[in-house]
């Protein structure tokens, strides 16, 4: 019998599941759902990327390590977040 392929995973959710997929919190079918997405959205992958590495860094950024253009850039990367939700 064949396996089922996951059902689609739009962007929005891999964003909103990925500290669950960094910490292991998530189901085998939530996993494998998620893993299914990023094996297809280069977006996502930079996402997790970028993720992995601000939790890399937390604890030794400071705000005025960042600069004002990496500030704008968080924040409308935050606004498009919001305005697709």
């Amino acid at each position: 019998m064949g396996q089922r392929q996951p059902a689609e995973m739009p962007c929005r959710h891999v964003v909103e599941m990925i500290s669950d997929y960094l910490e292991g919190a998530l189901s085998a079918r939530e996993r494998r759902r998620l893993e299914h997405h990023l094996d297809g959205c280069s977006h996502c992958r930079t996402y997790l990327a970028q993720t992995r590495e601000t939790i890399r860094l937390t604890g030794r950024l400071v705000p005025s390590d960042l600069s004002p253009e990496m500030q704008r850039e968080f924040t409308e990367i935050y606004r498009r977040w919001r305005a697709n939700g």
